[in-house]
């Protein structure tokens, strides 16, 4: 494939775009804008590595692949719309799916891997995506209701021989002859979402290969053997699309290697019958083990914005407090241990429980013109931000509360009080 820059996308909503962009031009970093996506960029100049800025160690933009975008934006859920993900880690697609839903919508995602599962979280927690759930599980053997969703991202194991620029051994160790247990586990994905699926509900199936094994001929199967049909894909601009491999595969998207960004393969079905209402029942079906908690009845709440939150409840979980979608609490099965957004940690009893933020949940900073002096760092040069990456401290207003820190208004994070000093919260 032709990949000659590096691509990302800015997380923040349209009024902070020129924020953003201005604290990357800060930084010395310079881009363009993609066509297909408002917040996609191309990198055009990098003076150090664009991970270690300060926009994406605060999670103010996300480094990915452009083909890698392109699935959560041509399932395009609405706003407010309940999506699964089947197999999310690392979490770029979730987390754009979050951004797509809005903060009346709900991303579940699922990974089996212990280590992929914590890079899941760490990236959802960094691009504060609080409308999400996430569970250490097979997607196969995810126990939801059948006809339970709407909305299905399915992005399975593959050969990913569309990455082979970034991942020269990927031809070798997923040559033709090794692929059939990835083609196997295709299917029973396949089969598992068209299961989960309400009647006319949508699962977007993609893959970063170019095997036709792993697409088009995955695409036959489905179209014999489940009870879905193609919805054809419009093709986004900026890319250079080749000819399906097989017959009656109109709509379907094939990343061509003349494009810039990894192979992809995308395509869109539609499960058969008439279109139905979200079939959650609304009730609580677990007895969760911790316990609820008020935010706004505790100790420290006073500086926080709790309407950003979505719909949901906030749950002491040993001194951790998680918030838990409403979407999640209705949907998901006792049998299933999950985990929602990070929001903080509770200690004390009684009225003198205190609620701490967590350093990265930005959900809870207020607009800095509702803040006071003494509560809010407004920096307008990144130099003092690159200072307070390293573990030095600054001298600020005296006080024992946590600190919200902004870059021109820009809500970036929490940061620890201690007398005149204010420093990174601690993880």
């Amino acid at each position: 494939m032709t990949n000659h820059f590096r691509t990302f996308r800015l997380v923040c909503d349209e009024k902070s775009v020129g924020t953003v962009e201005a604290l990357l031009a800060a930084q010395g970093f310079s881009f363009e804008p993609e066509p297909f996506y408002p917040m996609a960029r191309k990198l055009t100049h990098e003076p150090f590595p664009l991970g270690e800025s300060i926009a994406a160690r605060f999670g103010r933009i996300y480094i990915q692949d452009r083909s890698s975008m392109l699935p959560p934006l041509l399932l395009a859920p609405p706003e407010g719309a309940a999506v699964l993900d089947m197999c999310s880690a690392p979490g770029s697609k979730t987390s754009l799916l979050s951004r797509l839903v809005g903060r009346n919508g709900f991303v579940f995602g699922s990974e089996p891997s212990p280590d992929r599962l914590g890079t899941l979280r760490a990236n959802l927690r960094r691009t504060g995506s609080v409308n999400t759930a996430t569970a250490r599980s097979m997607a196969q053997d995810l126990p939801f209701a059948d006809a339970s969703w709407d909305y299905i991202q399915l992005d399975p194991p593959c050969s990913g021989w569309g990455t082979v620029d970034k991942n020269p051994k990927v031809m070798e160790l997923w040559s033709e002859s090794k692929t059939a247990p990835l083609v196997s586990l295709q299917k029973t994905l396949l089969k598992k979402a068209t299961d989960l699926l309400t009647a006319g509900g949508t699962v977007l199936y993609s893959t970063c290969t170019t095997n036709i094994e792993e697409n088009e001929e995955q695409v036959q199967w489905a179209l014999s053997e489940l009870d879905l049909e193609l919805e054809p894909l419009t093709p986004p601009p900026g890319f250079v699309f080749g000819d399906p491999m097989l017959p009656g595969m109109e709509g379907v998207l094939r990343v061509d290697e003349r494009s810039a960004g990894q192979g992809f393969f995308l395509a869109r079905f539609r499960k058969k019958g008439e279109d139905s209402a979200d079939s959650s029942d609304g009730e609580q079906k677990i007895v969760l083990p911790g316990r609820r908690v008020r935010l706004d009845r505790l100790n420290g709440a006073d500086g926080l914005d709790l309407g950003k939150l979505p719909p949901g409840q906030a749950y002491d979980f040993g001194g951790k407090v998680y918030f838990l979608h409403e979407e999640a609490l209705s949907r998901v099965p006792s049998s299933v241990r999950w985990q929602g957004a990070l929001l903080g940690k509770i200690a004390g009893k009684g009225e003198r429980t205190k609620f701490r933020p967590d350093g990265m949940a930005r959900v809870l900073l207020p607009s800095l013109d509702a803040c006071s002096e003494n509560d809010a760092l407004n920096v307008d040069d990144p130099k003092l931000i690159e200072q307070l990456l390293t573990g030095q401290s600054v001298s600020f207003v005296k006080g024992t509360t946590p600190v919200g820190l902004y870059f021109r208004g820009l809500p970036l994070c929490w940061l620890s009080r201690k007398g005149k000093r204010v420093m990174m919260a601690s993880k």
